[in-house]
């Protein structure tokens, strides 16, 4: 029932009831002191007068208690029956429904949202509970999405900082051959080419709010020149490492030249910090799949990471300063190629990575 309907319904129930009692004191009282002689004078049909016998003083402080209780089972039971009601409402259609409300609001001050608002009824109340675990629910999907947000600004940050290290060591190698006096043309240009790539890099990483929604921009690339930024990026991160570089001697592809370079320059810097002394990137298509392959002679990857792939923050234990936004950026940025990163162990090269950029086989020609 509705709160107004019900509280009539127990209102009228519970005051019927105490008229009941009341007219049921009624008859107890007249019908014990019917017992009691009422000491009245009767007259009879022939005239005569017939003294009836007078109630003794304990009958009389009977008959008086009885009209007592009448008088006070007047006042009492209306007023019992009408208290009646209402206690009977609170426990009937108010307490479970309040409770719930009340422990609701306790979670939420707590910052718990991790609960269920129980329906109690289909009344006024029920309803109200039922708005409140709506609310419930649209706060907890609001929190979840804050937080959800937070980690990818999070992830994304780590990200843009860990693909900016490598140009930057590339700038600074070139920097030390400047100084050094041993600089060409070929020098200023990767200069110029990596300055511009940190800038293009910096706007695209400041106009996305996801990892994910790093924009994909397509240019015609040769492998000659993939072949040259390839070596010339191992020899500087490489530095004293046995290098080899393996990649087709003619023919054009379009993919993302930075999205690819940074993979790159993530999977060289990766095998650097843990190669002995030897480094081999391999490039070679495949169908219409461009594949980069990076391997070392170092100690592998660890088996967790071999199984379960890159994590964002996923640090392992072999190495707490690795491991991490590296390998798990340059799956996504493969992921957004159309490809993905495969790493694996092998027995006589250590670490494998193999990162994947889908192509148009059909814009693929010899020169």
């Amino acid at each position: 029932m509705e709160l107004k309907k019900s509280f009539l319904v127990l209102s009228v129930s519970c005051i019927l009831t105490s008229l009941l009692l009341l007219g049921l004191v009624f008859l107890i009282c007249n019908s014990i002191s019917s017992t009691f002689p009422a000491g009245e004078i009767e007259i009879l049909s022939d005239g005569s007068i017939v003294r009836q016998e007078t109630p003794s003083a304990s009958q009389r402080n009977i008959l008086s208690v009885l009209g007592i209780i009448q008088i006070v089972s007047c006042i009492i039971l209306p007023m019992g029956g009408l208290a009646l009601s209402g206690v009977l409402y609170y426990h009937i259609k108010l307490k479970q429904p309040i409770t719930a409300l009340q422990n609701g609001i306790t979670s939420i001050q707590n910052h718990s949202l991790d609960f269920s608002m129980p329906i109690c009824s289909d009344d006024e109340l029920g309803r109200l509970c039922a708005a409140f675990d709506t609310m419930r629910e649209e706060l907890l999907k609001s929190n979840q999405e804050l937080w959800r947000q937070a980690e990818e600004r999070k992830r994304l940050n780590a990200a843009f900082s860990h693909d900016l290290r490598n140009p930057i060591t590339v700038l600074k190698g070139t920097v030390k051959l400047l100084r050094q006096g041993t600089s060409d043309e070929k020098t200023i240009d990767r200069l110029e080419s990596y300055t511009l790539r940190i800038e293009q890099y910096v706007e695209a990483m400041s106009s996305i709010q996801r990892l994910e929604q790093m924009p994909i921009q397509i240019s015609r690339c040769t492998y000659s020149l993939l072949r040259s930024e390839l070596e010339d990026t191992g020899k500087l991160l490489a530095g004293a490492l046995n290098l080899s570089v393996s990649t087709p001697d003619n023919g054009t592809m379009q993919l993302d030249h930075g999205l690819f370079l940074n993979v790159a320059e993530n999977l060289i810097g990766n095998a650097v910090r843990f190669a002995k002394s030897k480094i081999t990137i391999c490039l070679e298509q495949q169908e219409n799949y461009l594949l980069l392959s990076v391997t070392d002679d170092g100690p592998g990857y660890p088996a967790e990471l071999v199984q379960n792939g890159p994590k964002p923050f996923g640090k392992m234990k072999e190495d707490s300063a690795h491991f991490g936004m590296g390998l798990y950026s340059s799956q996504t940025l493969c992921r957004k190629h159309g490809g993905t990163l495969t790493l694996a162990n092998r027995k006589e090269c250590g670490a494998a990575a193999t990162a994947s950029f889908r192509i148009n086989s059909e814009i693929l020609s010899d020169f």
